[in-house]
């Protein structure tokens, strides 16, 4: 028997729409260099531009399925080219502006980009990339720009003067729903960055799932602020969450220097604020000497690392905010889940569900694969590879066919080790290569990090894998201390004592002004293992005579000798065992 129903195409266009007539008076704001800088818009504005933009890119000739590329913030132009360039029937591809010029020329050819809508600020990182843009046809600048030195093959047209020639009132077309939507890359940590294209029934169903109670929950009372960048995984489905909720939308631009986030929040009074856990913990920071009122935040959503608990701790005592941790990958859209605590939580027992990796999203099925290929039971004890497959996880990446490790039996192999408890909670231990196996035993990155940034005196500690002689490998833990802080490995062992596992305390410890960083703000561990092994770090060891480890302290042991490895008091590890 077949259903009474209609059928319909779940198409982005339909999102657009909604916000358009249903929420027409809802509205955008623009955020610069002070109150007297800001501008709104409202969503019927934001709609009639959308319309103004496909109309100027059909009359530049662009295609259905044709890739219109965006280097830009988070601003309402850039809100404009979400909603528009998806509809018209182009594909939305989002640039990641802080990745090396080899890395953004790549992707740029890679999805063979027809079109560059620009920001103005942006446009000096355009003629580096000049040998890579062959098939760009078109360049739009957004704002005021100097003259910039491009192939003479493309044309330049300003963002204004395309839209001021076309009216409002574009005539969508029939799109299929599993036409590609919007293209995103991976941060490309090993090889290559990988293409993910998302159709606009994946988009259309993620909305849908994260705007659910499980999810964000957003509604036309809300002001949202999607710090995390719209480059980024398409901000992590909050520009359409809110706008088929009819929230108004807070659009920070290029400002991401602390100081200039918490007067953003102190003056517009989000309801809703999506960052990094480093933002979330610069902020945090900030707000023991300067203002931070964070008193209308019902939803705080974090995600790229897993949150410590000393700042899950901070920001419930201090401010009464519950940052919930969502969990996902690219390829994932990226929501595979969020953390918001079981009905009927007692309120002191509401960090120990804040610290999991979140709940399994609805339509995402899950399974955890042993080293052996076993399917591991939803104990909370079982380890193994976490693998995704649902409605809005990619089952291949774009234009690429060396990438079928990344996939089994039609399930996304992601790539993080974890266990998932039952009522499908996942907690996320490790990425699979940073996991560090000592002696034949996990240690788990994640739950070292944190436990070493409870300390008060740390802003930062990344933890990775080196070598070592008798365990294989061992933990060396990079750190970074609060500006006027003096703390060294001694007393950082100590405060670990009880925290962790004896055998997981660190024996090699790094103290540097600033742990780095990859594009999207996550702490780049693969740059700190190559910086361990080209001997640029220093280290400290116990057992360096006259140090312990504090930075500013007199004499060089401990420090690499250039060999790869750090001149080091004995075999660090034999003096603790991996396993009791």
């Amino acid at each position: 028997m077949k259903s009474t129903m209609q059928d319909r195409e779940l198409l982005v266009r339909d999102i657009l729409a909604h916000g358009q007539r249903v929420y027409g008076d809802s509205r955008v704001v623009r955020c610069a260099d002070g109150p007297t800088a800001r501008s709104a818009q409202t969503f019927a504005d934001i709609a009639h531009q959308a319309e103004q933009l496909a109309a100027a890119l059909s009359r530049l000739g662009v295609r259905r399925g044709e890739r219109v590329a965006t280097l830009a913030w988070n601003t309402p132009e850039h809100l404009v080219a979400y909603l528009a360039v998806p509809s018209m029937g182009a594909v939305l591809h989002t640039l990641n502006l802080r990745l090396h010029q080899d890395q953004l020329g790549y992707i740029v050819e890679h999805a063979e980009d027809a079109v560059l809508l620009v920001d103005a600020t942006l446009l000096d990182m355009l003629p580096p990339l000049r040998d890579r843009l062959g098939g760009v046809r078109h360049l739009v600048v957004i704002g005021d720009a100097p003259e910039v030195e491009l192939p003479a093959h493309i044309a330049v047209h300003r963002w204004d003067e395309l839209l001021a020639a076309e009216r409002p009132g574009f005539d969508w077309p029939d799109l299929d729903e599993r036409e590609a939507a919007a293209l995103c890359y991976t941060t490309g940590t090993t090889g290559n960055p990988k293409g993910v294209a998302y159709s606009h029934r994946s988009i259309t169903l993620h909305t849908l799932g994260v705007s659910a109670g499980a999810g964000f929950a957003m509604h036309d009372g809300d002001r949202v602020l999607p710090i995390v960048p719209m480059f980024h995984a398409n901000a992590w489905g909050w520009p359409y969450a809110a706008w088929l909720a009819g929230s108004d939308l807070i659009m920070n631009g290029r400002r991401l220097h602390t100081p200039d986030l918490a007067r953003i929040i102190n003056e517009e009074r989000p309801t809703a604020v999506a960052a990094i856990c480093t933002i979330w913990n610069s902020l945090v920071h900030h707000g023991e000497q300067h203002p931070l009122d964070l008193s209308g935040v019902r939803l705080a959503g974090c995600g790229g690392a897993t949150p410590p608990r000393a700042l899950l701790k901070e920001l419930k005592d201090r401010y009464g905010v519950r940052l919930k941790q969502g969990w996902g990958l690219t390829e994932t859209s990226p929501l595979a889940t969020f953390a918001v605590p079981p009905h009927g939580t007692p309120d002191e027992d509401e960090v120990d569900w804040l610290a999991k990796s979140g709940r399994l999203m609805p339509f995402v099925d899950a399974r955890l694969i042993a080293e052996d290929g076993s399917e591991q039971p939803w104990d909370g004890r079982s380890v193994g590879e976490l693998e995704l497959r649902g409605p809005w996880v990619t089952g291949s990446y774009f234009n690429t066919e060396d990438a079928d490790e990344k996939f089994h039996d039609g399930w996304l192999r992601t790539g993080d080790l974890g266990v998932i408890e039952p009522g499908g909670w996942v907690v996320v231990s490790d990425r699979l290569k940073d996991g560090i196996k000592s002696g034949g035993e996990w240690i788990s990155t994640i739950e070292l990090e944190n436990a070493i940034i409870e300390h008060p005196a740390v802003l930062e500690a990344v933890v990775v894998g080196v070598p070592d002689p008798r365990w294989e490998e061992r933990p060396l833990a990079c750190v970074s201390l609060v500006p006027g802080a003096g703390v060294g490995g001694d007393e950082l062992r100590e405060f670990l004592t009880g925290r962790v596992a004896r055998w997981w305390i660190p024996e090699r410890w790094s103290f540097v002004d600033a742990v780095p960083k990859t594009s999207v703000g996550k702490y780049d561990k693969r740059a700190v293992r190559s910086l361990y092994g080209e001997g640029a770090l220093d280290v400290w060891t116990p057992g360096d005579s006259g140090d312990s480890g504090r930075p500013g302290d007199s004499g060089d042991s401990g420090r690499s000798d250039g060999s790869g490895r750090s001149r080091e008091s004995g075999e660090a590890g034999a003096q603790v065992p991996p396993a009791e």
